[in-house]
């Protein structure tokens, strides 16, 4: 085997560490390193500027010589015609316009094989030691959140419920240990206990009351673990468990705080529920309002209640009796009411 030498000599003239050169202790370092940096990029700059500019004049010494020799080639393919004096005229001219840009391109060329070797002889220095061979950046830029709508949160709302409906209810009325089957519905929202809620409200309003206790217990259980599991900042459904060790363990703070919102959600529900019955009643007194109006939109109701006190004892109106009035009125026939009464009014 033959032992292959490596060429050394391309280390020979590199201008990479100026802190290893030594100054004078009169002279300012960092200004002269920068000083140094700068007058070497500066006088890299011109150099490349040079080879642009040099292979700028090439291309364009390039470009006119094919455009004479094509201008030749016509030419010289004309043959003899009209005017061929001034045909040899122009094939003369053209020829030794090739010739000359043939003379401009050879030394274009000679003066860029120059450039090309001075580059060569040019120190490496810490700006021409490498380049870069691929450059990729990568940003992890966080989605813009954009706010829903009151429609589009109802409408998620809607439809998890209308899929989870059955296990939610189920988890309602159960024991703790459905708190799996719940979690795992609910890892990312709590339409879950919001739906939970919204049953505790029926319950109330429908005064089952026992099953709104057990209801409302479950919608706080889950409430809890969904806390828990935010500020462990872990999945829900990994720390119910530790949810049931601290009420088992006894954890007395952890304890009456879980009890204290209990009772507090509990009144909430009372409230809400008391709302909703009352404005059901306001609707249904509204409901029957609207069926006593007679035919010139007056309620016979309150009619009655502006008269006198004489005629307080006359015989009630009953609401057959109005239907049977609006009957008479449109067949023209003199109602005299029940017993004459509205008959012994009119005399």
């Amino acid at each position: 085997m033959t032992s292959r030498t490596i060429d050394y000599s391309v280390w020979d003239h590199i201008e990479v560490s100026d802190d290893e050169d030594e100054t004078h202790p009169n002279i300012d370092t960092p200004s002269l390193f920068r000083w140094r940096h700068q007058a070497r990029v500066e006088k890299q700059v011109a150099f490349e500027e040079k080879g642009e500019e040099l292979e700028r004049n090439m291309a364009e010494c390039k470009r006119r010589l094919e455009e004479v020799q094509y201008r030749v080639k016509e030419l010289e393919q004309e043959g003899k015609k009209e005017g061929e004096e001034e045909r040899k005229t122009a094939l003369s001219k053209a020829q030794a316009e090739e010739k000359k840009y043939r003379k401009d391109q050879r030394l274009w060329e000679k003066k860029m094989e120059e450039h090309r070797r001075e580059e060569k002889k040019m120190p490496w220095n810490v700006d021409t030691l490498s380049k870069e061979g691929f450059s990729k950046s990568m940003l992890n830029i966080k989605p813009e959140v954009t706010e829903e709508t009151e429609e589009q949160k109802e409408e998620k709302h809607q439809t998890f419920v209308d899929k989870h409906k059955k296990e939610i209810k189920h988890f309602g009325e159960g024991a703790n240990f459905l708190v799996i089957m719940c979690i795992d519905l609910e890892v990312e929202e709590v339409r879950g206990a919001n739906f939970l809620v919204i049953m505790c409200i029926d319950l109330e309003v429908e005064e089952k009351h026992g099953l709104m206790d057990q209801v409302a217990h479950q919608t706080i259980v889950m409430q809890f673990i969904l806390e828990l599991a935010k500020s462990l900042k872990i999945d829900p459904r990994g720390c119910f468990r530790e949810f049931f060790q601290k009420i088992k363990t006894a954890d007395q703070p952890y304890q009456e705080a879980f009890t204290d919102e209990l009772e507090s959600f509990k009144e909430r529900v009372r409230g809400r529920a008391k709302i909703r019955i009352q404005k059901a009643m306001e609707e249904y007194e509204e409901e029957e309002r609207q069926n006593r109006l007679g035919p010139g939109g007056l309620d016979p109701v309150e009619v009655y209640d502006t008269l006198p006190e004489v005629y307080d004892t006359l015989p009630e109106v009953t609401h057959t009796d109005t239907h049977t009035y609006r009957e008479t009125e449109q067949t023209g026939a003199r109602w005299t009411g029940p017993c004459g009464g509205l008959r012994h009014c009119q005399k």
